[in-house]
């Protein structure tokens, strides 16, 4: 005799042993006041053996499953290909009614058997984006993480995938002996090595509902990306984006249908997470920071003045372009009035102070970065982008080294240029700025059942400015509201501080750089002294900062704040007016047309018609 492997036996490897598996309860996700925004619903799923599968009425079985026999032909060679022993889906998500009626009639179809598991049930029409969905595992995730067989099904997108391993436990797993003619006779050693399922945990999310219905429902009709987060705590209480969808079109047998269909429609683009994945030029809000850092760098004092002569010149060059306002202005007066020219010098004076541009550069870069803008945060969703924060490497390869200066990128001043950031950064940046130099990093997660959040999330991140240099900057965001470019917008008895922005649009339609409808941002935080919301609004196309995106900020804010609005002058004007129109202007011919690179830059505040002149006049040269 001979040893021929020490190995104990593998009951997974037995033939002659049936594993079936007990899927636990995945755990239910909860809103940050109790609400319940998800659990489950039992499902039904047709399962196969190839390799035990003997002759039968196929057109007798796909007509109980409501499949034609190519589908049969297809899904079974799919499950043999995978494994021709272990067990695959064959027909998923049956209803009750269906499974009924084939349950009674599934002793006639040897190789297949119904196996119970539950699919998600949103309690909720809204959040699609937060949520995420659960969908079957491919061979890519299997070979990946064992822990998965064909068939199951695992998190994608939003929580669901961010939390996966909290949300869906552990499998339980059963072993029946079988006997030669591959009938089952009873538990494998009376069940000595079955296992129970373990329950998922339940979440609770930072998420307030009624604040992200409410979101949801002021975005309708437009597209962009609205993120609120709570300063004090980094906690994310909404992240609407435009055009979403309802949770529950991505459960059951149509979820494969529902999915193509949105995920081809690359205008509207529904399955993209626009608060985390869309970078936009910030426009205007990002001005703050460059007056944060001139007080920083100490080449500027709250007191200088400098002129605006409807743009800021190089000589008798134009280099940016600015609506008409008094002059000279104040940091305080920049920041309320949007002064272009007065962050075109600040800019200039911070990149000037170093040897070379670079260096300068690279100061400034390091400043910005120190906000969060230029990475991915390290929140928990596991998506994003990381916007762009230029430094002297980046104008280095562009230009050459050492021959560039200040004056080739002044559009950086203004947040036009090479910057660009995320909605969620810009949020994040203004909650570091109510908050008077740190921040906490952004994160879904609230609680988790017997357990605790990551660390990371409650420990407080500085920025590289000083606390003192941000009361100014804060007293001119809130001039924004008291004097400035959000004047009409204020909610009584919240002192709130933001900044306007508009932000350059062009597409290449056909070849040909053309210049669309800006963009609409606005950031802000509230109340003045004690900030319990910070945010970020985008609105694609909606023109200038405080024509759409200030609107939705200002009653975003007073419906958490307060729980109810009284500026119902500016919601109706929100909810009866539509950016559709706008949209459709690119594949209409209606869009501006401009050749090459255009020096125009956008004009902050409500003097639109002084940019349309000025466009027109540019395409008529």
């Amino acid at each position: 005799m001979q040893v021929y492997t020490s190995n104990e036996h593998n009951l997974f490897d037995d033939n002659a042993i049936r594993k079936v598996y007990d899927y636990p309860k995945r755990g239910f996700v909860y809103d940050r006041n109790g609400k319940l925004l998800v659990d489950n619903q039992p499902s039904y799923d047709v399962m196969v053996i190839p390799r035990e599968v003997k002759p039968l009425d196929t057109l007798e079985f796909c007509a109980l499953l409501k499949i034609d026999k190519e589908k049969f032909i297809k899904t079974y060679k799919k499950a043999y290909h995978y494994s021709p022993r272990l067990p695959s889906v064959f027909v998923s998500h049956l209803s009750k009614e269906d499974y009924a009626v084939l349950q009674e009639k599934m002793r006639k179809f040897e190789g297949f058997y119904i196996q119970k598991r539950s699919l998600r049930h949103y309690q909720t029409t809204i959040g699609a984006n937060v949520l995420g969905s659960i969908s079957e595992v491919n061979n890519t995730i299997i070979e990946k993480e064992p822990y998965y067989k064909m068939g199951d099904l695992i998190g994608t997108e939003g929580v669901e995938t961010s939390y996966e391993k909290v949300l869906r436990g552990v499998k339980g797993i059963k072993f029946i002996q079988k006997d030669r003619f591959n009938r089952d006779i009873a538990p494998y050693k009376d069940g000595e090595f079955d296992t129970i399922p373990v329950p998922g945990k339940d979440i609770t999310i930072t998420i307030d509902a009624e604040l992200q219905a409410y979101g949801e429902l002021l975005m309708q009709n437009k597209r962009g990306g609205i993120i609120a987060i709570e300063p004090s705590s980094g906690e994310i209480l909404t992240m609407v984006t435009a055009p979403s969808y309802n949770p529950n079109l991505l459960v059951g047998r149509n979820r494969s249908a529902n999915y193509s269909k949105m995920h081809y429609d690359t205008v509207a683009k529904p399955l993209f997470n626009r608060a985390l994945k869309a970078q936009y030029p910030p426009g205007s809000p990002f001005k703050v920071l460059n007056a944060l850092i001139g007080l920083q760098e100490n080449i500027v004092s709250t007191h200088d003045k400098f002129s605006c002569r409807m743009g800021y010149y190089l000589g008798s060059r134009k280099l940016t372009g600015c609506h008409d306002h008094f002059s000279p202005v104040n940091m305080n007066q920049g920041i309320a009035q949007s002064c272009n020219a007065y962050f075109a010098n600040v800019y200039r004076r911070i990149v000037e102070k170093y040897d070379t541009a670079a260096e300068g550069l690279n100061v400034w870069s390091n400043h910005v970065k120190s906000f969060g803008l230029g990475d991915y945060l390290g929140y928990d969703l596991k998506i994003g982008s990381p916007g762009r924060v230029p430094d002297g490497n980046f104008y280095d390869k562009w230009y050459g080294k050492g021959r560039w200066a200040s004056t080739y990128n002044i559009s950086n001043a203004i947040g036009q240029g090479e910057v660009e950031a995320t909605p969620i950064q810009l949020a994040n940046m203004v909650a570091a700025i109510g908050n008077r130099g740190y921040f906490y990093t952004p994160h879904i997660i609230k609680k988790i059942e017997d357990d605790t959040i990551p660390k990371k999330f409650t420990t407080r991140k500085y920025t590289s400015i000083d606390k003192a240099n941000f009361e100014p900057v804060i007293q001119g965001m809130f001039d924004v509201y008291n004097d400035g470019t959000a004047t009409y917008l204020k909610v009584p008895d919240i002192d709130i501080c933001g900044k306007t922005g508009t932000a350059e649009n062009f597409m290449k339609i056909d070849g040909v750089t053309t210049q669309l409808t800006d963009h609409s941002i606005f950031v802000a935080f509230a109340p003045k002294d004690d900030p319990k919301i910070a945010l970020a609004v985008f609105v694609e196309n909606g023109y200038w900062g405080s024509r759409f995106a200030g609107k939705i900020a200002s009653l975003i804010i007073e419906k958490y704040i307060k729980g109810h609005i009284t500026r119902t002058d500016l919601e109706r004007w929100i909810l009866s007016h539509s950016l559709e129109d706008e949209y459709a202007k690119p594949y209409s011919g209606e869009a501006f047309k401009i050749n090459g690179q255009t020096s125009l830059q956008v004009l902050d505040g409500p003097d639109y018609n002084k940019l349309i002149e000025q466009l027109n006049e540019l395409n008529n040269g």
